[in-house]
């Protein structure tokens, strides 16, 4: 429901910043301006809260009138109002919206959604697989959807106070029950009906499980969401109603989009940049480190829970500090690797309503 802790990389040899307005901003710890970035396409960043400071929105134009939109912003008064002021910046309203494309289902994407459909008459699309949990979270309300996640962590290892401590009040989980449900489904492969742009989508589970890219077949841009970042690692986070995988299904995503070559990439957060294949593969090596650095703790800590074993990993700050949704996404996390190295045969659960891991025996 959030983006979670993301992995910080060193720079990338074979990357190069073309989002320099964008890096310019990030550095001074500002909003980067709204910019026209070909005929007819523009950035336009919406503020959110956490260190990831904004999303980028895309806007569209679109043959025969109006615009489309990538991604909405998260939902607050503010994040509205950059989001329109952003359109009138470039001499638009809400109200020639026609479409908009949703990357997933993370409130800082799929957040403003519902608003820009109201005012609007816009269309929503996303892949099948978001949509589903969309419409599952919609069914249940703040109570249920904390209960089943305490319930998860408890599952992971927390005590339960932990957990009910680190989840938090139902009513902040409201709002995560009440977003836009799509008109429209878009597979891979499918083009979206943004007449004049050849948008693709890109199918590349992993941070959810129905993120989408689009590579635009015309100008050779190739939108990445918050699979590829430029400068950290998305939180690839195991959870009740996920994907039994998921760092695997992000690592093949990896690898299906490295050899696009596109002109530039245009990701969700942070700056533009190209050198997609390079940012690849220091992602991919990012992760077999992680899962190193795993496997060494469950040798020298056998019998242990995710919920423990994450407190013997490298963190952004000492695991003390960690509580909260940051600890959260940490727990998780370190389950999305475990299960991977179980997937490899390196690990074994022990099973039961809270498993603990050991090495395989080979």
């Amino acid at each position: 429901m959030g983006e979670g802790r993301r992995g910080r990389l060193a720079e990338c040899p074979g990357v190069e910043t073309t989002g320099t307005a964008q890096h310019a901003a990030w550095q001074a710890r500002s909003l980067p301006p709204v910019e026209q970035l070909r005929d007819g396409l523009w950035s336009i960043p919406v503020p959110m809260g956490g260190p990831l400071r904004y999303v980028t929105v895309h806007a569209f134009a679109l043959d025969g009138g109006g615009l489309g939109l990538l991604d909405t912003g998260w939902e607050s008064e503010e994040a509205w109002t950059a989001l329109t002021g952003g359109l009138a910046s470039i001499g638009a309203g809400m109200d020639d919206v026609r479409g908009v494309l949703v990357t997933h289902l993370h409130f800082d994407h799929l957040g403003l959604a519902a608003r820009v459909r109201e005012a609007s008459g816009a269309w929503i699309a996303m892949h099948p697989a978001d949509a589903t949990l969309v419409r599952g979270w919609n069914r249940r309300g703040g109570a249920d959807a904390v209960a089943a996640e305490v319930d998860f962590l408890v599952g992971l290892g927390a005590r339960r106070d932990e957990a009910v401590s680190d989840v938090g009040p139902a009513e902040n989980m409201e709002r995560f029950t009440r977003m836009a449900v799509p008109d429209r489904l878009l597979e891979d492969g499918e083009h979206a009906d943004f007449p004049g742009w050849r948008m693709r989508a890109v199918h590349t589970p992993g941070h959810t499980p129905g993120h989408l890219c689009f590579a635009e077949e015309e100008t050779r841009l190739f939108f990445s969401g918050d699979h590829v970042l430029p400068r950290i690692s998305p939180n690839i986070s195991t959870g009740g109603s996920g994907a039994a995988d998921p760092l695997r299904d992000f690592l093949e995503s990896l690898a299906a989009v490295r050899d696009l070559d596109p002109a530039e990439v245009l990701p969700a957060h942070e700056w533009r940049f190209r050198g997609l294949d390079a940012r690849v593969d220091a992602l991919t090596a990012h992760h077999e480190l992680r899962l190193t650095e795993l496997l060494t703790a469950v040798r020298a800590h056998p019998g242990t829970t995710p919920w423990e074993l994450a407190a013997h990993l490298t963190w952004s700050r000492p695991w003390e500090e960690y509580e909260r949704r940051m600890r959260i996404f940490a727990v998780t996390e370190t389950d999305a690797h475990l299960r991977l190295l179980a997937s490899r045969g390196l690990v074994v659960s022990s099973g039961g309503p809270v498993p603990t891991w050991t090495l395989a025996v080979r």
